[in-house]
């Protein structure tokens, strides 16, 4: 074949931009594809070793007081505190129990359980009660805890978590309890405590040297002001007796370990002895230095005895110490650095910020409905007439603005808005001018007036955000507005359902934006690119961390590479997805199961779990959690917001989809792979429509600005050959790859 036939043919499938010559192999891009999934699985397999250690003792003292936040140290008021928090490696304690509010009896409780326990499953109508449990001393020595058979029923059979009341001390020989509290926790399943007192002996030596795990209960700190200011200070003078009279080679572990209202909050966590000097507590369940769970402590504790772990009974993992820590413990964890405060202003601040957003948007989408009815052509002269520029510009600019609000919210957290008078207000206008800054950008942007610009620029400022914030460690989604709560205890770092949603939604749509400009056969190899890059970022464990959403990521590219080049996804495009899917996925988890116990993600700890027959807990609380997120979150109603406008824009006369997504094929693909991937990490994920609700708010706006350009030129004709623009502007070209461009 020569002359014009062939060249004809040869401009059909050569890119854009590319040199004229011989063309590929059919089979190049299939076999860079698999070079990519090789790549994107080596990538998941990459652990850097990080500098950890932990050290070991012959005795083991758990002082408690519920209730105990970092503001309430001070080196004046509260020396013995202030000593060890200097002396010792500290963190943030999250004390996420088996009951809704962490009383001091459920903290106890899930201290000694190693697992999240609840002293009873009452409601909390304002105050948490007392731990004040019922004990009989037939000997003087030990103590029973007649409620324990009560409370070790109400665990196994009303709680999903499987939890046993008490492992932690029948792990070890004996244990002594100093206090109701301790007592709670040094209670064996049938309510035997080994060794008891009331209170602190005058000389507590012998006592703490009876056995090798003391639990010592120094209070409640309840109230404010001075009523505050005088139970932490009894605390400390009990503490300070304690330390007087400590074994040799002993760890002190000392924790606020219960809310005593129904606000939870961050609280202390201290251990110091030998090995625990001066460095941030971490754990394998957290992955992120300064912060704890309070399950954490139970293993800890039989680790640092040189004791293993109960099989399938703890939920937690033995802490570690991180170097890195300021010397001063205010420099450290109070002041600026108040994490506390920090989480406590999100959780106010959020709620209204995606509540706000979901309306905002779906009176934007409302707004924006009558002007793509007037922007369809008619083809009589009784139609209305076209939406005036003006109008059409602030549209456009209110959609662009509307897509960076969720990226925008994330870099607002650069602004120490938490520490102001008016958290909310310091943060709305942090968010509004930094949407106000993009859009503009977005808008004197040379390229602007292409169809498809400002939807690859929405995404790539998101993909941009989200990736470097993990890059960085995540610092901007830790207890802010758009990312997660430690005090939530679910996550701690990686990668939150929101950034997840913003982040997979930018990725295929940047990814299907950037195919058009390349002939269809590239076109899946541009997607799987940058989805293979995506499932890299989301599920390593020192970037995004959650393998779950990595899955996620995993199936939507597949979908949204199987139909990038158009036409229909049929049944060989589906199984081709869905083999190099699992292909990846089992990969993956054969990586994650290879490492040891306490290096596996949630992925292998969930594939553990279900070898073993634990996993239903896991599974049940799962399926409670997205319930609880369908009902109870505002991401539920963008999502739904989001699904009706893509519905009205695809199959109503005037919504325009259909034709974008014939125009751009590579553009539906995009969609279709956000769809599938974010309502699988949101069912997986225990969040619901949690991810593609942010994933809606991050890609509907700018779906329907591209649907509204797409309309706006549908009486736009190719100009015949040699015909060059008229005065009213760029004409749209069908171009040889079937995209829609103006020059």
């Amino acid at each position: 074949m020569t002359g014009p036939r062939r060249l004809d043919r040869l401009r059909r499938v050569r890119p854009p931009g590319t040199p004229r010559g011989p063309m590929a192999a059919a089979w190049v891009p299939f076999v860079l594809i698999a070079m990519v999934v090789a790549a994107t699985v080596a990538g998941l397999s990459v652990r850097p070793a990080e500098p950890q250690r932990h050290g070991d003792a012959d005795y083991v003292i758990v002082a408690g007081a519920a209730g105990l936040r970092w503001e309430d140290l001070d080196p004046q008021r509260t020396p013995a505190l202030w000593q060890e928090a200097t002396e010792g490696s500290v963190g943030w304690l999250s004390v996420r129990s088996g009951h809704e509010v962490t009383c001091p009896s459920d903290g106890w409780l899930t201290l000694g359980a190693g697992n999240y326990a609840a002293w009873d499953t009452r409601a909390v109508p304002g105050r948490c009660p007392a731990a004040e449990p019922r004990l009989t001393q037939p000997d003087g020595i030990g103590a029973n805890l007649t409620d324990q058979p009560n409370v070790v029923r109400t665990n196994q059979n009303k709680l999903p978590y499987g939890t046993t009341p008490g492992a932690l001390a029948e792990s070890v020989r004996c244990s002594v309890a100093v206090g109701p509290g301790a007592a709670i926790a040094a209670a064996r399943p049938f309510g035997r405590v080994d060794r008891y007192v009331p209170e602190l002996p005058e000389d507590p030596a012998k006592l703490l040297g009876d056995c090798v795990l003391n639990f010592v209960d120094l209070g409640t700190i309840t109230g404010e002001g001075a009523e505050r200011e005088a139970a932490v200070a009894a605390a400390d003078r009990t503490l300070a007796r304690v330390l007087a009279a400590r074994p040799p080679r002993s760890l002190m572990l000392i924790a606020g370990l219960a809310d005593t209202a129904t606000t939870s909050r961050l609280h202390v966590a201290i251990a110091e002895g030998p090995g625990w000097e001066g460095g941030w507590l971490t754990s394998a369940g957290t992955g992120r230095e300064g912060y704890l769970q309070l399950v954490d402590l139970a293993p800890t504790v039989l680790s640092a005895l040189g004791r293993p772990a109960p099989e399938k009974l703890f939920a937690g993992y033995a802490a570690t110490v991180l170097p890195g820590r300021p010397g001063d413990p205010g420099e450290a964890m109070q002041g600026d650095r108040d994490a506390d405060r920090r989480a406590i202003a999100q959780r106010g601040v959020a709620e209204i910020f995606f509540t706000v957003l979901a309306i905002v948007q779906l009176l934007l989408f409302a707004a924006v409905i009558p002007v793509l009815i007037r922007a369809r052509r008619h083809a009589g002269p009784l139609g209305p007439p076209l939406p005036p520029r003006r109008l059409v510009v602030l549209a456009e600019l209110a959609l662009i603005a509307a897509g960076l609000a969720i990226p925008a919210a994330l870099l607002a957290d650069v602004v120490p808005w938490w520490g102001s008078e008016h958290p909310a207000w310091m943060f709305g206008s942090a968010t509004a001018v930094l949407m106000a800054g993009g859009t503009l950008l977005i808008r004197l942007a040379p390229r602007y007036e292409r169809t498809l610009w400002p939807m690859a620029a929405v995404a790539a400022v998101s993909v941009l955000v989200v990736a470097v914030d993990l890059i960085t460690g995540s610092r901007l989604q830790l207890n802010g507005v758009a990312g997660y709560s430690a005090i939530h205890g679910i996550r701690y770092a990686g990668l939150g359902s929101v950034g997840l949603g913003v982040f997979v939604a930018g990725l295929l749509l940047l990814a299907g934006s950037l195919a058009q400009w390349v002939s269809r056969r590239w076109r899946p190899l541009v997607v799987v690119t940058f989805g293979g890059l995506g499932v890299v970022m989301v599920g390593s464990p020192y970037l995004g961390a959650d393998p779950v959403g990595a899955i996620a990521v995993t199936a939507g590219v597949c979908v949204a590479a199987a139909i990038s080049t158009g036409g229909w996804l049929t049944f060989p495009r589906f199984a081709w997805a869905a083999m190099t899917g699992v292909a990846v996925t089992i990969t993956f988890a054969v990586l994650d199961l290879s490492r040891a116990p306490l290096e596996q993600g949630t992925l292998g700890r969930f594939l553990t779990a279900l070898g073993d027959g634990t996993a239903g807990p896991a599974m049940q609380r799962a399926a409670a959690a997205n319930g609880l997120a369908l009902l109870d979150s505002p991401l539920s109603l963008l999502a739904l917001f989001g699904a009706a406008m893509l519905v009205f824009c695809q199959f109503s006369p005037w919504g325009g989809l259909n034709r974008v997504y014939g125009l751009h094929p590579a553009v539906r693909a995009g969609v279709a792979g956000t769809v599938v991937a974010t309502l699988i990490a949101g069912v997986l994920g225990g969040t619901a429509l949690g991810v593609a609700g942010a994933a809606a708010a991050a890609a509907v706006p700018v779906a329907v600005l591209t649907a509204l350009r797409v309309l706006l030129h549908a009486a736009d004709r190719t100009p015949p050959p040699g015909e060059t623009d008229g005065p009213g502007g760029p004409l749209l070209r069908k171009s040889d790859d079937d995209s829609v461009r103006v020059p």
